[in-house]
């Protein structure tokens, strides 16, 4: 909703005073590596929360970890224990009873408990890039500097997905890193069915560049605003324009090719194109060469302001577009006096005589863009 500008975006990337960044580190289980990192907790008088997602077996998780550190005070919490059971547990924890939390992602949200300072997430490669980002948030809350270990399987036996995730949580470590977490857990798990019918509508009926501006017409509206839509000349020229078949064979190409003229806003862009065009296809053929004079005109029509232009090979006509001109129609006067003949037909509306009478329209062409240029 940010993104289509119904909602507003904030991002909160200064830390509070005296916050420091979470040092994590990624390796294989070892007893030993886990060990190190309770004995150094506790000797400062730290608490850990030691994350093992599996119900089964987190029982005997607990257990193991009491014989690998016997002087610590082991507690475990879970979904499925009675609620009296799970505020024991988490009163015990929060009152120093309990030293090591072994326990599941029920944690991941809602707590806020300086003491605790070191995390241990066990097989984090069965984690998702925010639910990792969310656990590890629940450490660190204080001014003492907060460690997260995460142990993987084998790393021959990661997926790609999961090496992406906990690489891009070694790479944004710092503090405020969250848009730039939420980025790439929204590149590497893709946008789901965020523009499928189920959330957006059947946005193949009318084609996603139409639904854009159908969305931001509705979003203007709603907050009340009057937006000025982009102006679209029509350009009605008596000439065989366009790429056929059998200069350019592929019909994905030629609608890119039309769809990237149809965003050229710069003359210098079409001679580009030109020569792109040469260069892949060939010479051009006279209806290619005319799509080109085209978007040229149409160019000039929009720097001018014009939403119409009707040309024959002796005749020029052109309608005005008010919200879009940037000139009153009596600077006119000045402009074309000397150039042309004219005359206006209705108040937005001129006809131009171009001069004798003739059969070839690409003549009249080159004039039409001498007058759009004066007009400018």
């Amino acid at each position: 909703m940010s993104l289509t500008g119904m909602r507003d975006i904030s991002i909160i990337s200064t830390p509070p005073a005296d916050r420091q960044a979470i040092i994590s580190y990624i390796s294989t289980y070892e007893d030993s590596i886990v060990k190190d990192a309770i004995k150094r907790e506790l000797s400062r008088k730290g608490q850990i929360f030691f994350v093992h997602n599996n119900i089964k077996t987190i029982s005997k998780t607990a257990q193991n970890l009491e014989k690998l550190v016997p002087k610590a005070n082991f507690g475990v919490a879970h979904g499925r224990l009675s609620e009296n059971d799970l505020e024991t547990v988490m009163f015990k924890f929060v009152n120093f009873e309990i030293d090591v939390l072994v326990c599941t992602t029920i944690i991941e949200s809602g707590l806020d408990i300086p003491s605790a300072n070191t995390m241990i997430i066990n097989k984090a490669e069965r984690f998702g890039l925010s639910q990792i980002y969310q656990l590890r948030g629940r450490i660190g809350r204080g001014d003492h500097q907060a460690y997260a270990y995460l142990f993987i399987s084998d790393e021959s036996r990661l997926t790609k997905d999961a090496k992406k995730r906990l690489s891009a949580l070694m790479e944004y470590k710092d503090l405020g890193s969250g848009f730039q977490i939420a980025m790439k857990d929204l590149q590497i798990r893709g946008a789901g069915t965020a523009l499928g019918a189920s959330q957006s509508g059947h946005i193949a009926a009318v084609g996603y560049d139409m639904f854009l501006k159908l969305l931001d017409q509705a979003v203007h509206d709603l907050k009340g605003e009057e937006i000025i839509e982009p102006l679209e000349p029509e350009i009605n020229a008596a000439m065989s324009s366009g790429f056929a078949d059998d200069y350019i064979e592929s019909v994905e190409q030629r609608l890119t090719l039309y769809r990237r003229l149809s965003r050229i806003t710069k003359i210098s862009d079409i001679s580009d194109m030109k020569k792109e065009l040469m260069d892949r296809y060939g010479q051009l053929p006279k209806p290619a060469e005319n799509m080109l004079l085209k978007i040229m005109l149409r160019v000039y029509c929009i720097q001018a302001g014009v939403r119409r232009l009707d040309i024959t090979p002796n005749t020029l006509t052109l309608v005005f577009s008010e919200k879009h001109r940037k000139k009153p129609l009596d600077s006119l006067n000045n402009a074309l006096k000397g150039l042309v003949l004219f005359e206006f037909i209705k108040k937005d509306s001129i006809r131009i005589h171009l001069g004798r009478k003739r059969n070839n329209i690409s003549k009249a062409l080159l004039e039409t863009r001498n007058i759009l240029k004066a007009i400018t």
